[in-house]
């Protein structure tokens, strides 16, 4: 069997970044209509699986940090490692937040009377939904620039790469997959430990 190097996907790199990012939409889609069947989970999971998410999401922010301080440094090896956790604990995440929707419920953001700021709710909840929504748009963004780097990083060396479109749309990735960590992680703190929330 050829190597992953000498592959399909090496000399194809748009085409597998393509099918992969079709998945993960499919799958995300898929969960959220209620196609893709899994297991129900109770209150207290989807409260344990929400505290997860929010740990894998900052392991993986710190890890693709890292990874972008280690190559702006030439560590080559260090920054393949942090950028390879860092699309790992993606993964996990991928799996806790598909089977939170698919087999709980997703939450809606309530600001009781007393809350931090609750006197300027009317401003304050427009704001967290545009974070929101920025964190959800800027994740979808960032799939396929996420998963090219990733398909050209393991199938082509460190002199090869200078020759591909890793470091440019890499860069492009580290933006987009950065801020939607933040903004997610900015979210669930206001959703789970500022304010009050209901399911949806």
């Amino acid at each position: 069997m050829a190597s992953l190097t000498d592959g399909y996907a090496k000399e194809n790199p748009l085409v597998v970044t393509g099918v992969l990012s079709v998945i993960g939409y499919a799958l995300v889609f898929g969960s959220f209509g209620g196609l893709v069947p899994f297991p129900a989970i109770g209150r207290e999971t989807v409260l344990r699986f929400s505290d997860a998410i929010a740990v894998v999401n900052t392991c993986a922010l710190t890890a693709l940090l890292v990874g972008y301080y280690c190559i702006r440094n030439r560590r080559v090896r260090a920054h393949r490692a942090s950028m390879l956790t860092a699309v790992a604990l993606i993964g996990v995440f991928l799996v806790l937040y598909l089977w939170k929707v698919g087999g709980g419920f997703e939450k809606e953001l309530v600001i009781q009377q007393g809350q931090f700021l609750a006197g300027y709710a009317s401003a304050v909840r427009p704001l967290y939904l545009v974070m929101l929504a920025v964190h959800i748009v800027l994740s979808a963004l960032a799939v396929p620039l996420v998963v090219h780097p990733v398909v050209l990083g393991l199938t082509h060396t460190p002199e090869e790469l200078e020759r591909t479109a890793h470091a440019r749309v890499g860069r492009y990735a580290v933006a987009t997959w950065s801020l939607s960590l933040g903004l997610g992680i900015v979210t669930y703190w206001l959703l789970n430990h500022v304010y009050s929330w209901r399911p949806l």
